[in-house]
């Protein structure tokens, strides 16, 4: 199977980030959602796109390192700026090879609240596959502020592969 198809299922799950996030009127962006703690579309939004530019723009030689991220800025309070940098990921994506995807990286893990980690072998393809995956269930929490606002839920949004394709063959 081609590595190639991982960045495909990325490339259509940031699309449909990116689709949700241009049907949020503005006003709802940064709002504080009752039902999920506070949480607003814009912070679950940085959260998926920092774990998509960490797989995808982390040199080699250096750990990918999810837990180590600067919160906050731009993308958590305006939605083009999110749809900017979406852009940017998919054309990363979009540049991807077989090659690419196969590189070997190495991925650090923090283990317990106390900051321990540890450093795991891993690819550019695993990583860009859990960076999709990981988006998949903040696209859930999105779906829930999306609700509680009256937003229009694209089929499908937060929802993965392996529920859709259990629910399309019952």
């Amino acid at each position: 199977m081609s590595a190639c198809k991982v960045a495909a299922a990325a490339d259509a799950v940031l699309d449909q980030c990116q689709r949700f996030i241009r049907a949020t009127p503005a006003e709802c962006y940064a709002r504080p959602c009752d039902a999920v703690g506070g949480g607003t579309v814009g912070k679950h939004a940085r959260h998926v796109l920092d774990h998509f530019r960490c797989a995808l723009e982390t040199e080699a030689c250096d750990p990918i390192d999810y837990d180590t991220r600067v919160r906050g800025g731009s993308v958590e309070t305006d939605g083009d700026a999110a749809c900017t940098q979406i852009d940017a990921l998919r054309a990363c994506l979009g540049s991807m090879t077989d090659a690419d995807l196969h590189e070997q990286v190495t991925t650090r893990v923090m283990l317990t609240g106390d900051g321990a980690s540890e450093d795991l072998r891993s690819t550019r393809g695993r990583e860009v596959f859990f960076a999709t995956h990981h988006a998949i269930h903040h696209h859930a929490m999105m779906n829930t502020i999306g609700r509680e606002f009256g937003i229009e839920i694209p089929e499908g949004f937060g929802m993965a592969p392996s529920t859709l394709n259990f629910e399309a063959a019952r």
